[in-house]
Formats: structure tokens, sequence, C-alpha cells
């Protein structure tokens, strides 16, 4: 049997469980609730969007759910409710319908909502001490490592980060689950194994020069592999069928320029990460990857 759309929907969902495990463990109550308000708004805002075309919703192809959990994902456990919403209606609506709906969109739907979101309630999405001290969720009360380094210096160990006892969006803290399900995904070839390959050789390249360039400094190579949202973006949106290139060559392209852009915006900008924006930049150049990668027939124009 062929793999259809709620197979590889399927597959990305048992690859998710990892983080979705790890996530509730870490961060508990939070978790659950930010997961249930992303995936139940990214159905209704389907169901709803689908119905203003004129079509039927079919929702039995998972394809909502998956893009809800990895919105929920890339949320930090204390965003309040009203965010997950607005960005499950924007993630749909904007980054998935206007187009066409599925299979049609160019960029990724969740990674728009995000984007919108983060530009729109940027307070919301900062990690919140009050609410985690309250709650008795200490590891809430922390920076993220990747804002602590960028602001205080603060070196957060490579157990902590590869374990994901560490404060940040639900789904990037932990890089054990992480590899877990992205090696599943390319098991399955589900993802196309060159993209994570691609952004995680140009993350060497540039994170080890950095490295040779400041020997002094305590935040290696390593730790911007397994911290903040590298391993999550190159195994879970990276690799997005839909708006990734369809050619080997270009999927490396793709790859090696969303961790350039990474490493570039996490080195010289203000902004301690860089993989959503990465994401959705190259995002916009795979039309063009495609039609430099793609071979032309005998005798074409």
């Amino acid at each position: 049997m062929g793999m259809t759309i709620r197979t590889m929907m399927r597959d990305v969902l048992i690859a998710l469980a990892p983080m979705v495990c790890a996530a509730v463990y870490f961060f508990h109550w939070f978790a659950v609730k930010q997961l249930l308000i992303c995936v139940v708004a990214c159905l209704a805002a389907e169901a709803l969007f689908t119905r203003m075309r004129g079509r039927k919703p079919d929702l039995g192809d998972l394809s909502a759910v998956v893009t809800g959990l990895i919105l929920g994902l890339s949320l930090p456990g204390t965003a309040p409710w009203y965010v997950g919403v607005i960005a499950a209606a924007v993630s749909m609506g904007i980054g998935k319908m206007v187009f066409g709906g599925l299979g049609m969109n160019i960029f990724n739907p969740a990674m728009v909502g995000r984007a919108f979101v983060m530009i729109a309630f940027a307070g919301s999405l900062a990690a919140s001490g009050y609410v985690a001290i309250h709650m008795d969720v200490d590891i809430m009360s922390r920076a993220t490592p990747l804002t602590a380094h960028k602001q205080m210096g603060t070196v957060v160990s490579l157990q902590s980060l590869f374990l994901g006892n560490t404060n940040g969006s639900l789904g990037e803290t932990s890089a054990l689950a992480c590899l877990l399900g992205g090696v599943f995904l390319c098991v399955r070839r589900v993802a196309s194994w060159e993209i994570p390959a691609g952004v995680l050789a140009s993350t060497l390249v540039i994170g080890g020069v950095a490295n040779l360039m400041d020997l002094s400094s305590q935040w290696t190579v390593a730790h911007h592999f397994l911290g903040g949202a590298l391993l999550f973006g190159a195994f879970f949106i990276a690799t997005d069928p839909v708006t990734s290139p369809l050619t080997s060559t270009g999927k490396w392209i793709f790859g090696i320029g969303i961790g350039v852009l990474i490493m570039l915006l996490r080195l010289f900008s203000g902004y301690p990460e860089g993989v959503m924006f990465a994401v959705l930049l190259m995002n916009a150049l795979t039309p063009l990857i495609n039609r430099l990668t793609i071979p032309r027939p005998f005798g074409g124009i």
C-alpha cells in the first residue's frame, strides 16, 4: 500500500510523541493545556475556513492535528490561551487556506501562526517567572538557555540541553526527544534526511569557526546543536514536504540555507533564536530552488 496523507500524518504524530511526553513531564499542566488549545483551535479553524470556501471539511487526514501539535510545541507553556487560538486561526487561515488548502501553501502554516503571535504578543511569549513560582514549576522561572547566554553570558550544561530540563518552548527543550522523533521520520521516509543533514552540517561549520575565533567562550557548537529549536526545526518544521524543495540537490541547498541563516541570526543579531525566521525565508525561496535544480527534459526549453 502506498503512502497516503493520513499515514504520513500518523507517522508524524508518532514521531512527535517523544516531545509531547517530554513537554508534559517537564511542564506538567501547562503543556497539556497549551497543546490541547492549539490542536482544538486548528481543527475548528480548518473546519470553519473550509466551509467558508464552500467545501466539506475533511479532518480525518490528521493534517490539522499535526499543525496544531507543532504549533503548540513551538509555544511556551505559559502563553495565554488566546495566543494559541489566534496563532491557530492565522496558521490555518493565512498560512494554509488562503493558498488553496492542503498541499498548496507556500509557507509552513504553524510557523506563520507562530511568527504572527510572536510579533503581536511578544510579552506574552516571554518566560513567566510569577506563574511558574506560584504553580511550583521551577523550571519555568528560568530564562531560556539561548536568552541567558545572549543577555547574561550564562552557559547551560550540555546534559540539561540534551535531556530537556531547561525553559523554552514546549518542543525545543529536549534534544533527546527531538532526535528520537526525527530519526523515526527519516527512517520512515516521511522526512527527507538531506534537509536536517544540511541544517546540521552548516551549523557545524559556522559554529566551529565561531568557536575557533573565540576559544575562551564556553558556548560551543554543541550548545548550538542542542540548544533552542534547532533540532525541532530541522526535523519537524523544515522537512514539511509541501514547503520544501523536490530534488535531492534542492533539499541540501534548502537545509544548508536554513542552517546558515540560523547561525547568522544567533551570532550577529539581537535575537537569540533564528529557526522560525530561517525556515520562513527559505520557504519563500523554495520555488526558485526547484526551478534551478529540477532537471529539464532533453530538448526542453
